[in-house]
């Protein structure tokens, strides 16, 4: 089995037949992980379906793969994206990264001011958000709505954190910044075009020298031939 038999889509109200087995799994993943989730019900998942902002995957055969919506905090300055699941019957082909990677494309898509953010303490998940260009922060740089902090109190480390005055916890936040994006790309587009200048004087100059050396050659030539002509026999194969 491989990720060409999938169907990896942004949802729509033609999946919400799918919704309760999505809400069983993520609630069931969560309880096997031994952390917690804010639990959704299905009308809660139906809906980001019907609102488009949800990617499902599903198995060529019709069978529901995996899923992960988009949820949005603080006026819609933060976005993040929530629910990561994927079927048992469908893990270790690559599914969760492929999921992830389209419904953070969509996030961009709808939301593209947006940062988008995500708490977690699964490496996989890390690694994957660190491909997307995600950055380690402090918990001080991620949304600051309480909607969005109530939804650790099904957390069993819910204490830690406020323990901590929501400064950090076992989860690790990541953050990917459209403006220091933007910053990073435009550095990147500067250091190319400075590169470019550099090389372009590089070869510039090296083209001078060859010229030189040859008009050189040719006066050294003229001189010569002028001093000790070819017919006097003094001067041979110039």
């Amino acid at each position: 089995m491989t990720l060409s038999d999938f169907f990896i889509i942004p949802a729509n109200a033609a999946h919400i037949s799918y919704a309760e087995k999505i809400c069983e799994e993520m609630f069931e993943s969560a309880k096997a992980r031994g952390t917690g989730i804010a639990r959704r019900k299905p009308e809660y998942v139906a809906r980001k379906m019907e609102e488009g902002k949800a990617v499902i995957a599903l198995h060529k055969d019709g069978r529901w793969a995996g899923f992960c919506y988009i949820e949005t905090w603080g006026h819609g300055d933060y976005v993040a994206n929530s629910g990561l699941i994927v079927n048992p019957e469908f893990r270790k082909v690559g599914l969760a990264k492929a999921i992830k990677k389209r419904v953070f494309e969509l996030s961009r898509e709808q939301f593209p001011h947006s940062k988008i953010f995500g708490l977690t303490t699964g490496l996989a998940v890390m690694k994957i958000n660190s491909d997307l260009g995600y950055e380690p922060v402090t918990y001080s740089e991620l949304t600051q709505d309480e909607e969005f902090w109530k939804g650790c109190q099904s957390c069993v480390n819910f204490d830690i954190l406020v323990s901590k005055e929501r400064k950090n916890c076992m989860c690790t936040a990541m953050l990917w910044d459209p403006v220091e994006k933007e910053r990073e790309l435009k550095e990147k587009i500067q250091r190319k075009a400075e590169a470019k200048e550099r090389l372009d004087r590089i070869v510039k100059k090296q083209s001078l020298l060859k010229r030189i050396e040859a008009k050189l050659f040719r006066s050294s030539k003229k001189f010569v031939a002028t001093i000790l002509p070819i017919g006097t026999g003094l001067v041979k194969g110039i």
